[in-house]
């Protein structure tokens, strides 16, 4: 297995983290607005993966933390700062992946590694409908004060099992991301500005010089 497709699936899903401050409504309607609504925006995040149970044993979780941009459609920038440091952009053509301790950059076709993923959940469209070309939808039971949508790809052949969204009536606060080895990821978002302006240039990515790159 590539050891960066789970840090870049769970990545993408960091485009999910979107804020409106509405009036509550249920899972599928808050997703509905949420996406009709949030243009564009930035937050900070956490993120606690965790591995399937081993011999019976459960692992322990490993713990992230950075900050993210996002623009409508289909561009994103979002950094890891801790305990690696990485660097994903989507620019609406190319997805690069910057690993800093291994001074290599990854650039992929933006447009096959976002398939079904939960970038595509909120980046490319424009309403719920448009969203159930790709993934099956549904209201999930409210939970830990949360009203939740469950969205399941439509094509099961990729590492992407389900993806789970939390709203507190319409703003988004929890994602947590089930990918084919059965590895769980928890995410949580803080500080986020929605609708913020974010500069062209937050998307543009070269790559640094000396650092090897590996086209997908």
């Amino acid at each position: 297995m590539n050891p960066n497709k789970p840090i870049l699936a769970l990545a993408i899903g960091l485009a999910l983290v979107l804020k409106v401050t509405l009036a509550a409504a249920g899972g599928l309607e808050s997703l509905d607005q949420f996406v009709k609504t949030v243009k564009s925006g930035r937050a900070e995040f956490t993120q606690s993966v965790t591995a399937p149970p081993k011999d019976g044993v459960l692992a322990r979780p490993k713990n992230s933390a950075g900050s993210f941009e996002f623009a409508r459609p289909n561009r994103f920038r979002f950094v890891y700062r801790k305990p690696f440091e990485q660097t994903i952009v989507a620019d609406g053509q190319t997805l690069w992946l910057y690993d800093v301790d291994l001074n290599q950059v990854t650039a992929r076709q933006q447009a096959q590694a976002l398939s079904s993923t939960p970038a595509a959940l909120i980046a490319s469209a424009a309403d719920v409908r448009a969203l159930q070309n790709d993934f099956t939808l549904a209201d999930a039971p409210a939970r830990e004060g949360l009203q939740w949508v469950l969205a399941t790809p439509k094509v099961r052949d990729g590492q992407l099992q389900s993806v789970q969204l939390g709203f507190r009536g319409l703003e988004l606060v929890a994602l947590e991301i089930l990918d084919s080895f059965g590895q769980r990821s928890v995410l949580t978002f803080s500080a986020f500005q929605a609708n913020s302006p974010v500069e062209a240039s937050t998307f543009q990515f070269k790559p640094p010089a000396g650092a090897d790159l590996i086209r997908q």
